[in-house]
C-alpha cells in the first residue's frame, strides 16, 4: 500500500501483492471525518436501540443474501487484495461470515434477554434484581489486512445487533476487501449513520477514534499498538477489546496420528502464507516420534504449490506486504545464524510477486525470534522433547498466548494437557479452525490482549451490564435499615446476621424475632 496526491485530497492505492497490479484508489479520511461520523452516529444510535431485536435481526439476515450471491465475487476481490489463496478466502472469510450471520441472529435475543438474579439474603427478601444488557452506544472497531473480511465482518455484526452504532476502519492494504465488506453491510439497508466506514492510516485512527468519543474500541493488530492504544484510551477510560499477536505452539503425543498432525501443521501454520495470530509457530514432538513426523511434514511442505491466489490450483498465495516478508525474513536469517537447520522447503511457481517458500526449521531453540516472537509468516520450528512436562513448559514459555494445539488419540489425556497451557484458545487434533466457530469467544491471555470476541461471551463485550433492583412490597413506607435509628432497629440488624450463623436453636429464634419486630417497622407509616 502506498498513498499519492490525487488533486485535493489523498488517496490509498490498492495493489495486487501477487501481481504489482493497481487494483484501484480510495479517498482517505481525516480526523474530522471521523469526528463527524461519532456525533451522527450518537444522535442515530437511540433509534435503533429503541427498535425490538426481531427487527434488528430481519435487517442483518439480509447480509446473507449478499454473500450467498455474492460469494465468488467476494473471494476474488480477498485473493487478488490480500494475495491469499480464492480457496482460503472462501474457507477462513466467506464461510465463517456466513455462519456468523446465522448464528448471531439466532441467538440475539436470548444474549439480550434480562437475566433474573437468585435473592442473597432473607435481608433483602422485599428485592428482585435482574441484569439488563445495554449497547455501549458507538463502538469502533479497527482491524487488520490478514483477515480483513471476517474479523471485522462478525464483529459489526455482533456491535449492529446488540443495538450499537458501528464504525469501521479497515486496513489500508485491503482496501478493496474493506470496500465489498462496506457494500456488504450496506445491503442490510440500515437507518442512516448506524453504520459508518472509515479509510485512514493505522498510525492515527486509533487516536481519532478515542479522541472522538467513541464509546468502545474492537482492535485487532500487534502488540506495539495495542499497548499504545490501552495507553491512550486510560485517558478517557474508553473500553477496549485487543486482539493482538500469537505465537502459537502444538503439541503431538507418541500417540498421535501423526499424517493428520502434519497435515493440520501445514494448515495452520502455511495457509494465508502463514499470516495468522492464531497459526502454528512452535512444533513440540515427542522424541520416539520426532524423526517420523519430520519425514511426514517435509513431504508435505514440499509438495506445496506457491503461487498466484486467483489460480485454484495454488495451495499458498503472496505475502500481503513487503513489510512483513522483511519480518519473515529476518526472524529466518536469526534462526540460521544461531544453529537453526532449514529441514524443508517448499518451491516457489512465480518470479514476481510477494512469495516466500513455507519452511520447516529445526535445531531451533528458545533463543531464536521465529521461537520467542510472532513471526507471521510461512515457517514453523520443530523441537523434540521427552516429557510432557517439558513440552507444557515449552508451549508456556512465551510472553504471547492466543492459540494451542494438542495431538493425541487420547482425548482425556490431551484435554488434561490443553488445560495446562496458559491460550485463550486450546484446540484436540486441530488448530486455527476456532476463529471459524462462532459460537467460540476468541481471545488471549497474557500480552495476546484483552477482552473477548464471538460466542457469547464476544457479543456481551459489545454492551454493559445493568443492574435493576425492585422492590416488590410498594405499600412499605421504608426499609427497616433507613433513618431514624433506635435500639429496635439495631437489634434487628444484628438478628439478621444470627439468624444465618448463630449456633443454637433458642439462638437462632430470639435473633428471628428481633429481626421480625424490625422489619415491621417496614410497614409503619412515617
Amino acid at each position: 500500500m502506498k498513498r499519492v496526491a490525487a488533486k485535493k485530497e489523498e488517496k490509498t492505492i490498492a495493489i495486487n501483492p501477487a501481481t504489482g497490479e493497481v487494483l484501484g484508489s480510495f479517498p482517505i479520511n481525516t480526523v474530522e471525518d471521523v469526528k463527524k461520523a461519532v456525533e451522527e452516529a450518537r444522535i442515530a444510535q437511540p433509534l435503533w436501540q429503541a427498535l425490538p431485536v426481531k427487527q434488528r435481526v430481519q435487517h442483518i439476515k439480509k447480509c446473507i443474501n449478499f454473500l450467498q450471491k455474492n460469494a465468488e465475487k467476494i473471494a476474488k476481490v480477498i485473493s487478488q487484495d490480500n494475495g491469499k489463496t480464492i480457496v482460503d478466502a472462501l474457507t477462513a472469510e466467506i464461510v465463517p461470515a456466513v455462519l456468523a450471520t446465522r448464528f448471531y441472529c439466532k441467538n440475539a435475543q436470548k444474549f439480550l434477554n434480562d437475566r433474573k438474579l437468585p435473592m442473597g439474603s432473607i435481608l433483602f427478601v422485599n428485592k428482585r434484581s435482574k441484569i439488563v444488557r445495554v449497547p455501549y452506544g458507538v463502538v469502533g472497531i479497527i482491524s487488520p489486512w490478514n483477515y480483513p473480511f471476517s474479523i471485522p465482518y462478525s464483529e459489526i455484526i455482533m456491535g449492529l445487533l446488540a443495538g450499537n452504532a458501528v464504525i469501521v476502519k479497515t486496513a489500508s492494504e485491503t482496501q478493496c476487501v474493506g470496500h465489498i465488506l462496506k457494500e456488504c453491510i450496506e445491503a442490510a439497508e440500515l437507518p442512516p449513520h448506524i453504520f459508518t466506514y472509515i479509510n485512514m492510516p493505522g498510525s492515527i485512527a486509533g487516536d481519532a477514534f478515542i479522541e472522538a468519543g467513541i464509546d468502545k474500541l474492537f482492535f485487532t493488530g500487534s502488540v506495539r499498538v495495542g499497548k499504545y492504544l490501552m495507553k491512550k484510551a486510560s485517558e478517557r477510560l474508553t473500553p477496549l477489546v485487543l486482539e493482538l499477536g500469537g505465537n502459537d505452539p502444538m503439541i503431538v503425543c507418541d500417540d498421535a496420528d501423526l499424517y493428520r498432525a502434519a497435515a493440520g501443521a501445514v494448515w495452520a501454520g502455511m495457509q494465508n502464507a502463514g499470516q495468522s495470530c492464531g497459526g502454528v509457530e512452535r512444533i513440540y514432538v515427542d522424541r520416539k516420534v520426532y524423526n517420523k513426523f519430520l519425514t511426514i511434514l517435509k513431504g508435505m511442505v514440499e509438495s506445496l504449490r506457491v503461487g498466484n491466489g486467483s489460480n485454484i490450483s495454488s495451495d499458498i498465495g503472496a505475502m500481503t506486504t513487503k513489510r512483513q516478508m522483511e519480518v519473515v525474513q529476518h526472524h529466518i536469517d536469526d534462526a540460521v545464524k544461531k544453529g537453526a537447520t532449514i529441514y524443508a522447503k517448499s518451491k516457489v511457481n512465480s518470479k514476481k510477486g510477494q512469495f516466500m517458500p513455507c519452511m520447516v526449521l529445526t535445531d531451533v531453540n528458545h533463543d531464536m525470534l521465529t521461537m520467542k516472537d510472532e513471526t507471521f509468516g510461512p515457517i514453523v520450528g520443530v523441537m523434540p522433547y521427552d516429557t510432557i512436562d517439558e513440552a507444557i513448559a515449552l508451549s508456556n514459555d512465551s510472553y504471547l498466548g492466543l492459540t494451542a494445539s494438542v495431538w493425541s488419540k487420547n482425548r482425556s489425556k490431551a484435554m488434561k494437557i490443553g488445560r495446562q497451557i496458559k491460550a485463550g484458545a486450546i484446540t484436540i487434533n486441530d488448530h486455527l479452525m476456532s476463529h471459524g466457530l462462532a459460537e467460540t469467544p476468541w481471545g488471549g491471555f497474557k500480552e495476546s490482549g484483552i477482552g473477548r470476541t464471538h460466542g457469547d461471551i464476544g457479543f456481551a463485550e459489545m454492551t454493559q451490564p445493568q443492574v435493576i433492583v425492585n422492590d416488590i412490597l410498594p405499600f412499605a413506607r421504608r426499609n427497616f435499615w433507613w433513618k431514624p435509628s433506635d435500639q429496635r432497629q439495631y437489634e434487628g440488624l444484628k438478628g439478621a446476621i444470627d439468624v444465618l450463623y448463630a449456633k443454637g436453636v433458642s439462638h437462632k429464634m430470639k435473633a428471628l424475632f428481633n429481626l421480625s419486630k424490625a422489619f415491621l417497622t417496614t410497614f409503619i407509616r412515617l
